[in-house]
C-alpha cells in the first residue's frame, strides 16, 4: 500500500507569541482589548490566506493555543524567539514530508493568498517577501530540507537573501503590498487606515 501523498507541497508556519501581550508598540493607539482583538483579526486573516495548506501555529500562549485548536489547526510550543519558532515550525513541516516551508508572520492585515509564493515544492528556490519598509521579511518560502539559518529582526530581508544564496538557493524577491504590509507601530495603523480608504 503506497503512502498517502499530501494535497499540498508546502506547510505554513505562523509564529504567534500572544494575543493578550502582542503588539505592545500599539499601546498608545489601542487599549488592551482593542489591541487583543486587532491582533487576533490579523492572525485570522493570515490563516485564511494560507488556504487549505497545512498550517502550524507556534505559540505557548494558552489563548492562542485554544484559538488554533478551535480552528482545527496544529500548534507547537514557542521555543522563545522568532528564529527558534521558525525552526520549530520547519521541523513540523519536515515531519509531515512536505517539501516547502512558508514562514508567515501573523500581523499581515491585507494578506489574501500565498499563490505564487508557496508553490515551488522542493525546488532550490527561496521566495523572499520584503516588508513595506523594504527591511523586514514577513513571508519567506524555502525548501524544507534546506539548512537555512533564520535571522529575523531589523534587516532580516537582506540577511535572508544572503543566507539563501549561501545555501545554494536561487532567490526570488517578491514585493507584494498585501503580504508585505505588517503592523508594528501607530504609523502602520495610520497607513492601514489610508489603505482601506483608497481600496476599490
Amino acid at each position: 500500500m503506497s503512502a498517502r501523498r499530501p494535497s499540498h507541497t508546502a506547510g505554513v508556519v505562523v509564529p504567534l507569541r500572544s494575543f493578550a501581550r502582542g503588539k505592545a508598540r500599539l499601546a498608545d493607539a489601542l487599549d488592551d482589548d482593542a489591541r487583543r482583538a486587532f491582533t487576533r483579526t490579523m492572525a485570522e486573516r493570515v490563516v485564511a490566506a494560507a488556504g487549505s495548506r497545512p498550517i502550524v501555529i507556534v505559540s505557548s500562549a494558552p489563548e492562542v493555543i485554544s484559538w488554533s485548536s478551535a480552528l482545527g489547526l496544529a500548534s507547537v510550543s514557542d521555543p522563545g524567539s522568532l528564529d527558534l519558532a521558525a525552526a520549530a515550525g520547519r521541523q513540523w513541516v519536515r515531519d509531515r514530508g512536505l517539501g516547502r516551508v512558508v514562514v508567515m508572520h501573523a500581523d499581515l492585515p491585507l494578506a489574501t493568498a500565498l499563490d505564487g509564493i508557496a508553490d515551488d515544492g522542493d525546488a532550490p528556490v527561496a521566495v523572499v517577501v520584503p516588508d513595506h519598509r523594504d527591511d523586514g521579511n514577513p513571508v519567506l518560502a524555502i525548501p524544507s530540507a534546506a539548512q537555512f539559518a533564520f535571522a529575523y529582526g531589523p534587516g532580516s530581508c537582506a540577511r535572508h537573501v544572503a543566507e539563501a544564496r549561501r545555501c545554494g538557493l536561487d532567490v526570488r524577491v517578491v514585493r507584494d503590498r498585501a503580504l508585505g504590509f505588517d503592523v508594528d507601530d501607530a504609523s502602520d495603523l495610520e497607513a492601514l487606515a489610508r489603505e482601506r480608504e483608497t481600496a476599490p
